[in-house]
């Protein structure tokens, strides 16, 4: 209905247009063409001097209306180090294309009044100025200049790559249909080797999973940066052009299909510190969802947001990310909950081209893990622990693994076993118990006497590697002590175990 309201609206004045211009010809047959002419060129003249005031006057308004939803202006100052100098570049153009614009259009519609027809206007005809070819020549010529310069220097400043030895931090973004997807280095800081080759269902960045410093790395779901802390951001899209694009911090890099770029930026204000400063202006103190007056204000929900800002298909508009700026503290907080992709989601499948390895980064893990377990069970009370609950004293060599059916420890197993060395050279009063465990298959004579040869092996193993032998016991408890039930696969393998208790620290 509303459609049908416009197109009769437009045919009404279509046919009011026809009727008027009917009776102004039937107009000028009875009073003469010559005085009609005159007075609709004074008429016109009019108008356009009133066209005039009336666009610069909007153009002025509307600037002023909307300033504070505008980048660089209101509270949307630059949010980077590197943005003010663009800002600053963008309001120096401003103001020499604003002169231009506003005398242009003096001119243009000052003269279409000035110089009207009427019975006694003649045209004059200027064959050659050379006043005039130098001023609109070297005016142009030294304005376009001083532009050039400063933007150049804006350019040099703002895409300079960082020096080694700057302190930064480097992450990947990849642009593909319809969406972001990021990649963060983990504790070592450097973001592993990548083949496109290699993308597949479970790898879609490619990541070499043979190069140790992919191993880390993780895939978050925003885009997190610490305050005042240098950022370089790696740009690669995976299929058509698209464009990363943080307008707060007046970043923006073409991600190009098969031409990695990058951009260098410093965030110097946490989205918290933005949210304040927002809150000082009216626009922004009024619900977010009009329909809803319990809605919080849009001020308290303001975030930075990563946006494509090339025209990369119909589900372009959601390519969304939000970004957070935070504290120091909040990102070392935030960064200690994410885990490595690898870790998470390719350890250990078919996929995985370590599978069956012991990595170095599960040395240092499974490490760390042995080191905590003893802490604890140094600390227990003593008290004996309620049914059901673990005996702290009791630790699980989980790495110590032997040839199937036999009594030969496997390569991986001396990095464990040089684990728990240290740990007894560390408390030099310590004494343990070594115990070997088996499932209920087989003669469970048989089991008992493997279990026991296993924690032979074991503790002959650490007193090689200089430990008393007076601080080590060793049983085989065969099947005698399961921990699991016996009926499954995995029941059964949990069962398979060696295990070291914790006798005394004295």
């Amino acid at each position: 209905m509303t459609a049908l309201i416009i197109g009769l609206s437009i045919l009404l004045l279509v046919i009011v247009i026809l009727q008027i211009s009917k009776l102004t010809d039937m107009y000028a047959r009875i009073r003469g063409e010559e005085e009609v002419d005159e007075r609709l060129n004074r008429s016109q003249g009019r108008a356009m001097l009133l066209f005039m005031i009336g666009l610069l006057g909007f153009c002025i308004v509307s600037a002023y209306w909307w300033k504070n939803y505008m980048m660089g202006y209101g509270p949307h100052k630059a949010a980077s180090a590197h943005g003010n100098s663009l800002d600053s570049l963008f309001n120096v153009t401003l103001l020499f294309t604003g002169i231009v614009f506003v005398l242009t259009h003096i001119a243009l519609f000052y003269f279409s009044w000035k110089y009207k027809k009427t019975k006694v206007s003649k045209a004059t005809h200027w064959a050659h100025d050379n006043t005039l070819e130098i001023v609109w020549s070297a005016i142009p010529a030294v304005v376009m200049t001083y532009l050039v310069i400063k933007g150049l220097l804006a350019w040099n400043t703002v895409m300079a790559d960082v020096k080694e030895g700057d302190d930064h931090i480097e992450i990947e973004a990849t642009a593909y249909q319809f969406a972001w997807h990021l990649r963060y280095p983990g504790p070592d800081g450097l973001l592993g080797t990548r083949d496109y080759k290699k993308i597949s269902a479970d790898n879609p960045l490619g990541q070499d999973w043979t190069d140790p410093q992919n191993y880390d790395d993780f895939h978050p779901d925003e885009l997190w940066l610490p305050v005042g802390k240098k950022v370089r951001v790696r740009i690669i899209a995976r299929d058509v052009l698209h464009n990363f694009y943080l307008p707060h911090f007046r970043v923006k890099m073409d991600a190009v299909p098969g031409l990695p770029t990058y951009f260098v930026f410093t965030p110097e204000k946490t989205t918290e510190q933005y949210r304040d400063e927002l809150r000082n202006y009216p626009e922004y103190n009024v619900p977010k969802d009009p329909s809803d007056p319990e809605s919080k204000m849009l001020w308290e929900e303001f975030n930075y947001e990563l946006a494509c800002a090339e025209l990369c298909g119909k589900s372009h508009y959601s390519m969304r990310r939000v970004v957070r700026i935070v504290t120091q503290e909040e990102y070392d907080a935030w960064l200690a909950k994410q885990q490595s992709y690898y870790q998470s989601s390719i350890r250990g499948k078919d996929s995985d081209p370590n599978k069956g390895k012991l990595l170095d980064f599960e040395v240092k893990q499974n490490k760390e893990a042995l080191n905590m377990s003893v802490e604890k069970a140094l600390v227990d009370t003593g008290i004996p622990a309620a049914a059901g609950t673990p005996d702290l004293k009791t630790i699980r060599l989980d790495y110590v693994q032997f040839e199937s059916g036999g009594n030969t420890l496997t390569a991986e197993s001396k990095y464990q076993l040089g684990d728990l060395a240290e740990i007894l050279n560390k408390y030099p009063q310590l004494k343990i118990e070594v115990s070997g465990h088996t499932d209920n298959t087989g003669d469970p004579a048989s089991n008992k006497t493997l279990s026991q040869q296993r924690s032979d092996v074991v503790r002959d193993y650490l007193v090689a590697q200089g430990i008393s032998a007076g601080r080590l016991s060793s049983v085989g408890y065969g099947s005698a002590r399961p921990a699991d039930t016996n009926d499954t696969e995995a029941g059964r393998q949990k069962n398979r175990r060696t295990e070291f208790r914790i006798i005394s620290n004295k």
